[in-house]
């Protein structure tokens, strides 16, 4: 909504501040147009400054305080995988599990059919997931064998505040904002890949991601994500990091035992519900 002042007041407010000028200023006025002209611009001066910038309560106008506390990664090739997923050429490791998850799909709670025939709401029509359905994969894991990887302390910029014990990701869950054509979903890191698992010069750095089969695809998302952003199966996005905090409610909020939206809502522990607000869930202990 815009502000109008009343021409009366700003014109009031621009003689004012016109029998303030000094006297030097006054003789250059050498004429009653003059005087009215310099008197309107006063008044076209004022109504700029009084008038407040425009407000958007919609998701896609949302920006909490930190929102640009990660950089995005701009321009990436992003492809479509899901949950129970079979292997392919282009994909060699079917999704029954994940990178973190070994019963990825039964703790899902089945096949999260990506045909959109068989969907709706972004999730499947033959079930409610019991696992956030905005999920992504990125090509880094921060464990291997059981243990942390040696470069996760110096390259993770979260590791400190969320690392637990050797061995437990604090990748997994992590929130990210996927940005397509001005529009912006949010999901939770859940799978390591396209191809790689530890390619941190890019996820946390500034290299592109490397060659491979999907025209070196840097980022994977669900069927939800690719449904709420109006994808293609193969896509240009951008993505970053996001703290929970600053994420907004949508229908990335909605479902499942990992989601940190309903962890919160149940009241649990939210040092082990938020990886991604470690530090403000040990102050409200």
């Amino acid at each position: 909504m815009r502000f109008r002042t009343p021409l009366l007041a700003v014109t009031t407010t621009a003689f004012a501040v016109l029998s303030g000028v000094s006297a030097k200023a006054e003789s250059s006025l050498s004429s009653a147009s003059e005087f009215t002209k310099y008197a309107m611009k006063l008044r076209e001066n004022a109504l700029l400054k009084i008038e407040p910038p425009p407000v958007s309560s919609s998701v896609q106008g949302f920006r909490a305080p930190g929102f640009n506390k990660y950089p995005w990664k701009v321009g990436i090739v992003t492809t479509v995988f899901w949950i129970g997923e079979k292997a392919t050429p282009n994909n060699p490791v079917p999704n029954h599990k994940s990178s973190w998850d070994p019963a990825w799909a039964r703790n899902y709670g089945g096949y999260d059919d990506p045909d959109p025939s068989n969907r709706r709401n972004f999730i499947p029509k033959g079930f409610t997931p019991r696992q956030n359905p905005f999920y992504v994969a990125l090509p880094y894991n921060d464990v291997t064998r059981g243990t942390t990887k040696p470069e996760s302390r110096r390259v993770i910029p979260w590791f400190r505040e969320a690392h637990e014990r050797p061995g437990k990701s604090v990748c997994k869950g992590r929130w990210v904002a996927i940005r397509h054509k001005g529009r912006i979903a949010y999901a939770q890191w859940e799978d390591c890949g396209p191809f790689r698992t530890d390619h941190w010069q890019y996820v946390f750095g500034n290299e592109r991601p490397k060659p491979n089969l999907n025209q070196g695809a840097g980022l994977d998302v669900s069927p939800a994500v690719r449904d709420y952003l109006g994808m293609k199966g193969k896509d240009i996005c951008d993505w970053k990091f996001v703290d929970f905090r600053d994420v907004p409610p949508g229908p990335w909020s909605k479902y499942g035992d990992n989601n940190t939206f309903v962890l919160q809502k149940r009241g649990e522990n939210l040092f082990y519900a938020d990886r991604n607000n470690a530090v403000s869930a040990r102050a409200r202990r």
